[in-house]
């Protein structure tokens, strides 16, 4: 994993204000292919469809133009190289309103591997801790996987169970669950401290587990998510699951193109279609129950994430299948059964 980063991120990141709702453009892509000039980074959405007129009001690097069709592309005679610079800043207007967005250079791995909470297990690192998070990208998971709640004051944090160092979150104001100790010096992060060490690489996606609320606040848990990401322009890394189906539906509301996953189980994959929902995640023994769920998924165009697989044995089985992701508490093992 490369650890030296060059930035082009002008001035223009402090345009577009969050204000709790969706915004008023988003994209369907966020990276940039190595190699390609002219090549189509995404196109361009309002809440209504496809974005007609929009323009480019800014781009320092010189790279990118709008197509006919309102798509954000690489100019004709334009490419980008291992040696260019890893993330590019650019703003769209339509209609008077601006949007600033970040396109990142297309090193995501893609092995199909994500680190459950991170990569923990073997290290010294704690669960859902940045630690977890950097060995993830270390190793090249294709993703890593972590969970949020709610802080009594409103602020996503991370923790796998509802309680922690003696806490319950929800019911702990920041400032104390920040004070909580985990293993190799970490402390319990906020989402907004992951996500910015998490957009320092771009090899590994975040996978942001969203927890349903025990205090009836997870469209809100959503929502605050969603502004953070919006905030830090951290689109490119994003992928969101969660058990609550009414999460899954708005995080669709406020971004159409959202890659969500659904974890509980009961939904086919021709009803996560029909309601916008990009793939499944789910537990291997509802998996186990009927492997035809691989074809009806194809059928479906919806992607298929297994958790928590830890035995070689089952690996190899899903892999086999075709599953587009595997979610494991064995990262380093889960690797290997690729390479092979």
């Amino acid at each position: 994993m490369r650890l030296r980063y060059r930035f082009m991120i002008p001035a223009i990141m402090a345009a577009a204000a969050v204000n709790g709702q969706a915004p008023a453009l988003h994209l369907d892509n966020y990276t940039i292919p190595k190699g390609k000039s002219g090549a189509v980074i995404g196109q361009v959405f309002t809440p209504q469809g496809p974005a007609a007129g929009v323009k480019l009001v800014e781009d320092t690097s010189g790279l990118f133009m709008i197509g006919k069709k309102g798509e954000v592309k690489l100019k004709k005679k334009k490419s980008i190289s291992e040696a260019s610079a890893v993330q590019y800043a650019v703003m769209l207007e339509l209609g008077g309103q601006k949007e600033t967005f970040i396109f990142v250079k297309d090193d995501f791995a893609r092995n199909k591997i994500v680190a459950h909470r991170g990569a923990w297990k073997h290290t010294a690192g704690s669960q859902n801790s940045i630690t977890s998070l950097r060995e993830a990208a270390r190793l090249g998971c294709e993703g890593t996987e972590f969970d949020v709640w709610l802080s009594k004051d409103g602020i996503p944090v991370l923790s796998h169970d509802p309680h922690i160092g003696g806490k319950v979150v929800e019911e702990t104001p920041l400032a104390d669950l920040t004070t909580i100790e985990l293993k190799n010096g970490d402390r319990v992060p906020t989402f907004e401290e992951y996500l910015e060490d998490g957009m320092k690489q771009n090899v590994t996606r975040l996978v942001l587990e969203l927890k349903p609320s025990k205090t009836g606040r997870s469209e809100q848990l959503a929502q605050a998510c969603y502004d953070l990401i919006r905030k830090h322009k951290s689109q490119a890394w994003m992928l969101y699951i969660s058990f609550d189906y009414n999460i899954c539906k708005k995080l669709v509301a406020l971004d159409p193109h959202a890659k969500v996953a659904y974890l509980n189980g009961d939904k086919t994959p021709a009803q996560l279609k029909a309601d916008g929902i990009w793939g499944f995640d789910y537990n291997s023994k509802v998996i186990d129950k009927d492997m035809n769920i691989f074809q009806d998924a194809k059928k479906n165009k919806v992607t298929v994430n297994i958790w928590t697989v830890n035995d070689p044995v089952q690996m190899e089985t899903y892999l086999k299948a075709g599953t587009d992701y595997l979610t494991t508490d064995e990262p380093e093992i889960a690797l290997e059964k690729v390479k092979k």
